[in-house]
Formats: structure tokens, sequence, C-alpha cells
């Protein structure tokens, strides 16, 4: 640590620096949010000195009285944000505020448009915090003190947000953070105490420590005697003496943690602005559910879905939760105990009366009341989402866009709930002509065919692989739906989810195709009668391909296209097998089996050849394209484009 007074300069890290170049321009429309930054980082600061103290209430250093204070001093133009909560010490003090502790941030900057209007969306959805001082002011000084530390260790941070800052070491008497803005000259607005309160009011209403503002100084008031003219007409009012009543702190917001209060008493902008607060995020909620639990386990519960997608979503180790409350006092962010992984965008609080105070994570971990909360919560939310879904289609196809492949991830991990999210699946189908999906387990159901027993679904690495798969032909001619599946994630979903509504999902690129009713007693004795005509070239096919082939056979799922490869009932699909490899996964090495089409001229064709060579060479080629259809590539694509093209020259002489 420098010594008192020594200053040292630092670089903010790149990403710090580009994102505080586009925030001051690009959310200057909406400038005013950075007080309601600021004022809910202080509130947070004091929520966890609150925590802290519950273990060694020293920290409190004689003062338990939390609160944050806003000041402005027109004559200098600055603006103070004041708190007593933890603190920051001189490493926290570079670690928080020279840089921006965010996984996602490379792919945030890649979708950066250019367009101000748009970045501004794409900025709030980063969040940004502390930076947004930067909108109205040229400079921000920080004083801070951690609790529990000497005062001769206090921290000044100073920054005109241009890619530099200085620290040193200061001594401050109180713990705590005060943060100096130092406004632009255009900015005078936020050194009026009026306008500041306004805006305190409108954002920060709901949070649960007192935010003050000093009252103004009221002078002294002499007595003064009743006076009056020759006519009797008052000339001097008497006046009443009065005492100086000197500056104070005041409250200006309800501080009532909002969760506490009743549903009908609090107003859907105080839900949003609450919930930009416990999230940092810029943009309203999508919808949002507030509960209070009583019985066996009692505790309150603020639920929200968000209406956009964080940029490291994605990212399963990244600590996810809600906030934890016990008995109103803050414990911890984050507590992931409470909400299973594949809804942890889920944003929100709990506010339990059974948790003990000084609980930590490892008690959470098996404790019994969390294990009830979490499935309370769980069920809470998919019930919210499954009234989206029946209420609003437009919203709940936002919802999602945002959050459906995450969703996805559901069965896996939460057998016992596993019926209920089938019912929030959505996926594109071979009835809608579009990539969108919006079709759900329960409206193909409802669309299923006179005799069809199963779901049917395709899994490829696109959705126009899906679509233009040629284990559809038979589907299609006969109006027989099928789910189009292309996320990375569909195979493992599917592996998990094999039934719904007590009806099997079947793979069209399995094995073993069987359309039950759907077949008429004509169709299957034609197939009876080409199984016969070709079984001599079933078998010199299969000779030909012996040792890359489990099974030659007629296929009963093309119409138009030569030939195809299906994967046997018992072994792993080629979209596992991708998925598998794309982890570092070994894979067990497994044989496809090659269905042809007795109807196609390039079928025909090769059964008549009579040449052996030739005819091993076209059944390779056939084999082949089969296989770049299914899996996209071949392990020797050269020797596939030689032996095409020795076919192609032949045909010509």
């Amino acid at each position: 640590m420098a010594e008192t007074g020594q200053t040292q300069n630092h670089s903010f890290s790149t990403d710090a620096a580009k994102v505080l170049k586009l925030m001051i321009h690009s959310l200057y429309s909406n400038k005013e949010i950075f007080l309601r930054e600021l004022v809910s980082n202080a509130a947070d600061a004091s929520d966890k000195l609150r925590f802290k103290a519950l273990s060694d209430d020293s920290l409190f250093e004689g003062d338990g009285n939390l609160r944050v204070r806003v000041s402005a001093d027109k004559e200098n133009n600055t603006l103070t944000i004041s708190d007593n909560g933890i603190g920051m010490t001189h490493d926290q003090v570079i670690e928080h505020l020279g840089t921006i502790a965010k996984s996602g941030t490379a792919e945030f900057f890649s979708q950066l448009s250019g367009d101000q209007a748009a970045d501004s969306q794409l900025i709030g959805q980063f969040g940004v915090g502390f930076y947004s001082a930067f909108i109205v002011a040229d400079k921000v000084t920080v004083r801070s003190r951690a609790a529990g530390v000497l005062a001769s260790e206090g921290v000044e941070w100073v920054s005109a947000g241009e890619g530099e800052f200085t620290t040193s070491t200061i001594e401050k008497s109180n713990r705590g953070t005060d943060i100096i803005l130092h406004l632009k000259e255009e900015e005078t607005e936020f050194a009026d105490d009026w306008r500041l309160k306004s805006i305190v009011t409108k954002y920060s209403d709901h949070i649960s420590v007192s935010v003050e503002m000093l009252t103004p100084e009221v002078p002294a008031v002499e007595a003064v005697e009743e006076q009056k003219d020759a006519d009797g007409n008052i000339t001097q009012p008497a006046v009443e003496a009065k005492e100086a009543v000197p500056a104070k702190w005041e409250p200006v917001n309800k501080a009532t943690a909002l969760w506490t209060r009743e549903k009908a008493d609090v107003s859907d902008d105080e839900y949003k602005e609450f919930y930009k607060h416990v999230s940092h995020d810029f943009a309203d909620p999508l919808l949002w559910e507030h509960n209070k639990v009583e019985g066996k386990t009692e505790y309150t519960s603020l639920l929200y879905i968000p209406t956009k997608a964080p940029f490291d979503m994605y990212n399963r180790e990244k600590q996810h939760g809600l906030k934890l409350y016990v008995q109103r006092v803050f414990i911890m962010d984050d507590a992931e105990q409470f909400m299973p992984t594949y809804l942890r965008f889920v944003k929100g609080l709990l506010d339990s009366n059974d948790l003990p105070l000084n609980v930590s994570r490892e008690i959470l971990q098996d404790n019994k009341v969390t294990q009830a909360i979490r499935k309370g919560c769980t069920k809470r939310v998919l019930k919210m989402l499954e009234r989206l879904g029946k209420k609003d289609a437009e919203q709940y196809q936002v919802f999602w866009n945002e959050f459906g492949q995450v969703l996805k991830e559901g069965p896996a991990e939460d057998f016992g709930n596993k019926e209920q999210i089938g019912k929030l699946l959505r996926f594109a189908s071979t009835n809608e002509d579009s990539a969108i999906q919006n079709v759900s387990l329960d409206q193909y159901v409802e669309r299923m065919k006179e005799g069809q027993e199963k779901i049917y679904y395709v899994v490829a690495d696109s959705f126009e692989a899906a679509k233009n798969s040629p284990h559809l032909e038979v589907f299609r001619k006969k109006g027989i739906e099928v789910l189009l599946m292309s996320d990375r994630i569909d195979e493992w979903l599917i592996s998990h989810l094999t039934e719904f509504d007590g009806k099997q999902l079947q793979s069209v690129t399995r094995g073993g195709l069987d359309l039950g009713q759907m077949d008429d007693e004509e169709t299957k004795e034609a197939q009876e009668k080409l199984e016969q005509e070709f079984d001599s070239v079933v078998t010199r096919i299969k000779a030909s391909l012996e040792g890359k082939v489990k099974e030659v056979k007629l296929s009963q799922r093309l119409t138009d296209s030569p030939a195809c490869i299906v994967t046997d009932e018992n072994d792993m699909s080629s979209q596992m097998m991708k998925l598998m490899q794309s982890v570092g996964q070994e894979v067990p090495e497994s044989l496809p089996i090659f269905e042809i089409n007795a109807e196609h001229e390039l079928v025909k064709h090769i059964a008549d050849e009579q040449d052996d060579d030739q005819f091993n060479q076209w059944t390779q080629v056939l084999f082949e394209q089969a296989m770049l259809a299914e899996r996209g590539s071949l392990k020797d694509p050269a020797s596939f484009v030689t032996r095409l093209n020795k076919l192609m020259l032949s045909l010509t002489k």
C-alpha cells in the first residue's frame, strides 16, 4: 500500500476504457440513471456491512444506523453520494473501479453496432454501475475506508474517465464510501436539490436503506410587534419569534423493503425499479411474481424473468442465484441453492424466517428448509412461464428467443419437473415455413393424425439441414408433422425427454421405422414384394460395404432420395456423437444402417450393373453421399471426390 499522501498512477483495463467511452455517449439520453446506479451500489454496501456485523459487531464502529446521503454543492457544481457501509481497501478500490469484472465482455463488444440508440440497450444490458457517473461528470473522486481498519488506511481514487486513474492513501475518520462527482458545465441540474429528490423518489423509493438529503437551514426570526397608522390600518403585522432551525438530514425515500409490503400497495413501476436495483439491468423485466408462503416453511419470494439475456448466460460456472435475506437482513448475493441451473436467468430475492442469521453457503447446501424453498420457487417460475405461454404467445416468444436453449437443459437436471418443463419447450416444425421455434409439444399432440402413436422429430446441424433431411420424405408424403431440431443441446434434451403426455418421442433417423396404423395394408404388401425382388441386390451391396455398415435394407422412409443412413436403436446418434466429441469425450465406434430407395432410378441403375468394379464404385458413392448428408463430413473426402469423378467420366463415354 502507498504511504499516506503518495499518489499512484494506473490505467483502466482495456474493456473498462471501451465501456466508458461508449457509455458516456450512448446513454446520454437517459443520463439521470447514474444516480440510481450509485445509490443502489451504496445501499448494497450497507447491506453487506449489516451481514458481516452479524459475526463481528465491532465493524459498526459504534454507528449501526446505516444510510445513504446525497448532497449537492451548487457553488462548486459537485454532487456527493456517501454511505457508511462496508467500504473498500486500497486493493479493492483498484479491483472494483479499475476493471469490469464480468465475463462475456468480448461478446458484448462484438455486438455493438455504432448506432447509439441500439448500443444504449446493449450497454444497459451489460450493466455499468459505477461507471455511469461519467455520463454527467468530467471528473470523479472516490474516498473510501473499509469497516474495521484504521482511519489512516483510507484511499482516494480520482479519474476523468479517459483511460487513467490515480489512487492515494488518505486519512478518513468515518468508514464507508464518498463519491464526489465534479459535474460537467452543462449538468448543473444535478446540483439542484429538488431535481435530485425527484430522481431518488422515482428510482430508489423501494430500497430498505434510508436515502437522506440535507434540508436547508432556517434562520432565526425576531419578534415584531404589530404596528398601525393613524386610521387604525395595520402597517406591520405582528411576527412571532422563531428559533433558528439548523440544516439536518432527512430521509427522502420510504426506506421500507419492497418485498415486505402488500402486493396491492406496490405499483408496477415500483416492481420494475426494484428489479433494476437487484439485477443492475437497465431494461424492464418481462414478468414477475411476488409471493408470501406460510405454513411448514415460511418465506417471501420476489422472482423476475428478464426481458433480455445477459451476455454470460451460457457460462454455467458463473455465479447465479437470488439475493438471500433472513428476517429482512441481507445475507448473500447469488444464492444458487434456491434455483436450479437451468433457471439461472431468474433474478430476485428470498426472505426466509426459517433460516439462521449466520447461515452460510455450506449450511444451505444440504438444509431441508433450503430444499423446500428451492422446490417451491422452481415450481413458481415454471407456473409463471406456463401462464405466460397460454396468455400471451407473442411475449412468450420473446422469452423463448432469449432463454429457450437454457430451459432445454431442464429435463436432464430436474427429473421431477420434466413434464412441466416439456410444456414450456418450443420447436420448429414441418408445419411451419420458418426456423422460428414456436410449436409446443401440446400443440403437436393436438395435431397428431389419426392412428399416430409417436411424436416424430429430426435433429441436424442446422435448420436447413433438418428441414431438407431425406428422412422426412415419407412423413411429408403422409402429411405427418415432424419437429425440426437444430440447437446444439437438442440431442442432449431428447436423450432425457423420451416421452411427453404418454407418447414416445421418436427420431426419424433411427432404424426400424414403424408408422403403425398409418401404414395401410396395400403399402405393406408393396414393401414386402420389393424386399423379395431386391433381396439379391441388398446382399450384394452389403458385401460391397462390408465393415462399413451394420445392415443394408430397403427404405420405407425415402420417396425422392436414393439412399440414407440411419442409426440403430441401441447406438449413439450422429448428433450425440458430435456433441460428445466437441467436449473432448471419446465416442464408441458404431456402424450405421444403410437404407436404399428401390424406386429411385439411380438405385435401379446400380441394381442392373453387372460389372463388379463399377457396382462397387457406385455403391461406395451412394453410401458416402448418404454419410455426407447425415453427418456433414467424411473421413476420406478425397477418395470420394476421385471416385465420383471417375464415375462421371465413365458416363461420358
